[in-house]
């Protein structure tokens, strides 16, 4: 004899998901601005990693001259995929630096080592484990006109490990709930380069930079100066506050917005290997060095593109 349960007189037990966590479900995963239509590329051919973040560009020899109409069909592709790769380019850092200023003028960091050139930033890491990449942030928020976007190249690759990861926060602020949204509409953020080398540098180094790298406020979702989208821009390096609410408060939100870099649909992931180069919209991502490849050697050096300031 089977037995039966009498569902209409049982009740489900209290539960509920923790509020400040991500939680399963279907995500909206929209690459372009609304109305926006894919165009077919032209001058080279497109590879998308993923439905939503990163491609990889075939047919374009960066050591050769970039006419001005691939330069704008490859912006168009960093507009649509937010970070664009490109294989078997043997360069050096100075056809890096030219590249990069057909999309502006460089930027220097003074709390990065620096390469040939102070408009080279070089991470070289493997010795001692581990590095300061390894978490979600967008780079150089603690300034008031942060970086448009950044050229990296890897010097030297390890064996393996040292993937690097893009997030797009177009997606990550579509896909918060409303309430959410609710609750920041129109906030800014503070952002202070403090927080995101104290563990790292020492306080004599961080003291002489601090008067002239004062805390800046930012919106907390910025729109995107050319596409429109509005993003994400709050991350756990450099944002320490909400303006105009009490510590908890900020507190409770800044940790749920730095947890949506952490879905993986938002995501892309690329292997390096010899020859590598990603050129990614600063505007419009976070990233994440991934450091498991320690006692082994790797070797980056980017260059960064000035920016303006957020809206």
């Amino acid at each position: 004899m089977t037995a039966t349960i009498d569902t209409a007189s049982k009740r489900l037990r209290a539960s509920a998901a923790v509020d400040d966590a991500l939680v399963e479900g279907p995500r909206r995963l929209r690459r372009l601005p609304a109305g926006a239509v894919s165009r077919p590329y032209e001058l080279f051919a497109v590879r998308p990693l993923g439905p939503l973040i990163g491609a990889e560009i075939h047919g374009v020899d960066l050591r050769e001259r970039i006419s001005e109409e691939q330069r704008a069909e490859l912006h168009r592709a960093l507009l649509e995929f937010k970070v664009v790769f490109f294989r078997d380019q043997p360069i050096d850092s100075r056809r890096q630096q030219e590249i990069a200023r057909m999309w502006g003028e460089l930027e220097t960091n003074p709390f990065i080592d620096r390469g040939e050139d102070a408009h080279v930033a070089r991470f070289a890491k493997g010795a001692l484990p581990p590095s300061y990449e390894n978490v979600w942030h967008t780079d150089v928020t603690w300034r008031e006109e942060p970086a448009m976007g950044a050229i990296l190249r890897l010097v030297e690759v390890p064996p393996m490990g040292g993937d690097t990861l893009w997030a797009d926060m177009a997606a990550a602020y579509d896909n918060l709930p409303d309430h959410v949204k609710e609750r920041i509409e129109g906030r800014t953020a503070v952002h202070d380069v403090i927080p995101g080398f104290a563990r790292f540098l020492d306080s004599d180094r961080l003291l002489e930079w601090q008067d002239r790298f004062p805390p800046v406020e930012h919106p907390v979702v910025r729109t995107h100066p050319e596409t429109g989208r509005r993003t994400l821009f709050v991350n756990v390096s450099f944002t320490t506050r909400i303006v105009g609410l009490d510590p908890a408060e900020s507190d409770e939100i800044l940790r749920f917005l730095f947890q949506q870099a952490h879905a993986p649909e938002f995501q892309v992931r690329f292997s390096w290997r010899p020859d590598s180069i990603a050129f990614w919209d600063n505007r419009a991502t976070q990233h994440y060095a991934v450091n498991d490849y320690h006692p082994h050697p790797r070797v980056a050096e980017r260059v960064a593109i000035v920016g303006d300031r957020p809206f």
